[in-house]
């Protein structure tokens, strides 16, 4: 079954068994990594997934948000060790994935535009630091992955397929946010063939999902905003009858919202797609 899972929850107090059972009163059952956690304390981090695994709720994603390839060569060495710290984290508590993105060459950003970022020059860089990463951490229990974007690799489902080989180290997985490939009114209007594709392509490696929605504005230039699921028009029937069908369970997560209300919302509008689309997600016991 998919597991959904998201933010909105609020995290109170020290014991990691109560932040696992407020996701499950939330009608979660993945979570993402909780905030503060780190290798320093063992102990915490043991907790969490004793605990969390006791309440069969999965962390699905520990976050390692940062440029990988920034031109300046300190920036770069300290945020690929940050990295490494945090796929050590996943590793230890049996994380699903430790995701990414690869970033950019552009000075001073951390996801801009430049032109190597989607060249050959680009596509180099992505496999030298992703296996210098695996090969430094060399996890047993987690996958790195990279989120797909539109102005970094992958931005593809056929690139991402390009890079699994070239890496080829077995705990790169895929990371899936289907909205972040949807870049023009073509795409916008068959969203279903989009998922049906990179499902096709990328499935047997994908570790974790990313659950929002997009709108294409009436406005000059093109114009794509992120929004709340069930606002926007991103086929979430096709969606989870994709991750439906693939092997484990895989989680689907709900990010960028602002309120426990908007995330409640979302939730709402993802369980009522599964009854009408005859995909049960993993319900709370």
């Amino acid at each position: 079954m998919i597991r959904l899972g998201g933010s909105g929850v609020t995290q109170t107090g020290e014991d990691p068994a109560d932040w696992a059972r407020a996701h499950k009163q939330f009608g979660y059952t993945a979570a993402y990594c909780p905030e503060g956690l780190s290798l320093e304390d063992m102990d915490t981090v043991r907790a969490v997934r004793e605990a969390y695994a006791r309440e069969d709720v999965i962390i699905a994603e520990v976050g390692a948000w940062g440029n990988l390839i920034p031109p300046n060569p300190e920036q770069r060495t300290r945020q690929r060790k940050f990295v490494c710290e945090r796929l050590a984290l996943a590793d230890e508590l049996g994380a699903l994935c430790c995701v990414d993105y690869i970033g950019t060459l552009l000075p001073d950003s951390e996801i801009g535009p430049h032109p190597d970022n989607l060249s050959q020059v680009g596509f180099d860089l992505c496999v030298e630091v992703v296996r210098d990463i695996l090969d430094t951490v060399q996890p047993t229990r987690t996958r790195f992955c990279l989120e797909m974007m539109q102005t970094q690799l992958p931005d593809s489902p056929e690139v991402y397929v390009e890079l699994i080989r070239a890496i080829d180290r077995p705990a790169f997985g895929v990371h899936l946010d289907p909205v972040n490939l949807i870049v023009s009114p073509r795409q916008y209007f068959n969203t279903g063939a989009l998922l049906r594709h990179c499902f096709s392509l990328l499935g047997p490696w994908i570790a974790s999902c990313h659950a929002k929605d997009i709108i294409l504005r009436d406005t000059l230039s093109l114009h794509l905003d992120e929004i709340i699921p069930g606002k926007g028009n991103l086929d979430y029937a096709v969606f989870l009858q994709e991750l439906h069908r693939l092997p484990g369970e895989v989680p689907l997560m709900l990010e960028h919202l602002e309120t426990a209300e908007e995330y409640a919302a979302a939730r709402d509008h993802i369980l009522a797609v599964g009854q009408a689309c005859g995909v049960q997600l993993k319900s709370v016991s």
